[in-house]
């Protein structure tokens, strides 16, 4: 990936179109926001296919991340909760725990930051 500078940030074209980031938002994207958004949607899609393959039936998946930062230490992230609520009937809460197991693990976006930043998973199903 290339990024040129603007001047209110940067900027990179992928496949899907242009990126804009910026410290500022009303410029673009915020950095952590990008970071947060990767794992999040990372995880959602991993725990998708798992849900698949395990043949459990589900309707939908929201994933609500809460971010913890480190003032102290430049504003990183320190911890990312990830708030997943499963819409579908009849899934064994057992399995969906199992399923969120798996989905940490094969999740590349985890794995790439686990050693840096906290990550907790919750879940929640509904009918």
């Amino acid at each position: 990936m290339d990024f040129k500078m603007n001047e209110k940030g940067f900027e990179t074209t992928v496949e899907y179109g242009t990126l804009k980031i910026s410290g500022d938002a009303e410029y673009g994207f915020r950095p952590f926001q990008l970071l947060v958004s990767s794992v999040a949607v990372c995880s959602g899609g991993v725990l998708r296919k798992v849900l698949e393959r395990m043949r459990l039936p589900y309707e939908n998946i929201e994933v609500t991340a809460k971010v913890t930062r480190d003032e102290n230490e430049a504003n990183r992230v320190s911890d990312i909760h990830l708030h997943f609520v499963i819409k579908g009937n009849e899934l064994p809460h057992e399995k969906v725990e199992k399923a969120l197991v798996v989905t940490r693990k094969n999740c590349s976006m985890v794995q790439s930051v686990k050693d840096s930043i906290n990550i907790t998973e919750s879940f929640e199903i509904q009918a």
